[in-house]
């Protein structure tokens, strides 16, 4: 794989106790790229989490985000009543991540099935607010630190993580493991889940213990909304034999089903 450097560390930002590896996810929120990746993302989540730490860099390109901070103000004290903006999702994935790690990668999940579901503008506050509600974070909480600096900065911080790893394609994931002398492993763009299987293998040079995967009903308590396409890939099934057995789930109305121009979801009732 040509896509594949090795880097030097930064310096850590999350606990790596227990786990020997770190992964940096980087990642556009709204590109096509991202959702593709998702369903390895969490396979690797169900599998293997018990070997690494993660945390998503947000990759979004921003041109003034200065101006832009001051306008999510005027709109939070009532002088702008919605505003829309390329970089707004980016901002209020990091607002919700002031709530903790997971919010932040709920919100994310949940931000994604609404550009699936193209119903409503992500691009605007008021829709980024109203994904909040949706994921029940703390909406005081979430409204203050969307137009605050620690948001502003945490973003910021991204950017400057992704300058710094020289990363020039998303989606992409950097490796590192717990010796900080190591140089990190950045794999550029998506593959397949052996890939990744193998460089876990490699970095950890032992043989790697799966995890047994949940069942679907607990699959769903664990992330709420998944694609046919994700069930299948994650158990290993054709796309029939995924469908059959998420129509058996919907009879019992454990389930529900929702159509969309580019695939079908199934969201937990």
């Amino acid at each position: 794989m040509n896509n594949i450097q090795m880097l030097q560390e930064p310096t850590p930002t999350i606990s790596t106790a227990n786990k020997p590896i770190e992964l940096y996810i980087f990642v556009d929120p709204l590109c096509p790229e991202a959702f593709s990746m998702q369903a390895v993302l969490r396979k690797l989540q169900l599998e293997y989490n018990h070997y690494f730490t993660w945390r998503f860099v947000l990759s979004t390109e921003l041109t003034s985000l200065n101006c832009l901070s001051k306008r999510v103000k005027g709109c939070i004290s009532g002088i702008e009543l919605d505003i829309n903006h390329p970089v707004l999702p980016s901002i209020a994935i990091k607002a919700a991540e002031l709530q903790g790690k997971r919010a932040g990668a709920r919100y994310l999940s949940k931000l994604q099935e609404y550009v699936l579901l193209s119903h409503q503008d992500v691009n605007s506050y008021a829709t980024l607010l109203k994904i909040a509600e949706d994921i029940q974070l703390d909406m005081t909480e979430f409204t203050v630190d969307f137009g605050s600096k620690e948001a502003a900065r945490a973003f910021q911080c991204d950017l400057y993580i992704k300058r710094e790893m020289e990363v020039d394609e998303v989606p992409s994931i950097v490796f590192f493991n717990e010796c900080i002398e190591d140089e990190g492993l950045k794999v550029s763009g998506s593959y397949a889940y052996e890939v990744y299987e193998h460089i876990l293998q490699e970095m950890l040079n032992e043989q790697l213990v799966r995890q047994p995967l949940p069942s679907i009903e607990d699959l769903f308590s664990k992330f709420h909304t998944l694609s046919t396409n994700e069930i299948a890939f994650i158990y290993s099934l054709t796309e029939q034999a995924a469908e059959r057995e998420l129509k058996k789930r919907m009879l019992q109305q454990k389930i529900e089903r929702i159509q969309t121009t580019h695939a079908t979801l199934w969201r937990l009732k």
